[in-house]
């Protein structure tokens, strides 16, 4: 798993609000011009469509994603990371608690 910590980056101060604010991220943009979104998840069930590919890193709490195209439910608790296809998209639950993330944007 990547470091949590990040230096000379650029943060967006508005926030990203999805779900009725049951989903909000924050964008950092990194000085090779690649960027990452930090967020938080609260209980409930969301599907996220992705342009480009992306890795979903849990910081804390756990997940269960659904691939789409896929039917095999994964379970994803701190410290672990799921890939998704770019032009694709995922279902994920949160069952209790919040579940804090790292999405990097990869490159395609």
């Amino acid at each position: 798993m990547s470091d949590t910590s990040f230096q000379n980056v650029t943060v967006d101060a508005k926030a990203n609000v999805y779900f009725d604010g049951r989903v909000v991220s924050h964008t950092v943009h990194f000085g090779d011009a690649t960027k990452k979104t930090l967020g938080l998840i609260y209980p409930g069930e969301y599907h996220f469509g992705t342009g480009a590919p992306e890795r979903m890193e849990i910081i804390a709490g756990a997940c269960e994603v659904v691939l789409d195209g896929t039917s095999e439910t994964l379970k994803i608790t701190a410290g672990n990371a799921f890939d998704v296809a770019g032009n694709s998209g995922f279902t994920i639950t949160v069952a209790e608690g919040i579940c804090e993330y790292i999405c990097s944007f990869l490159p395609v």
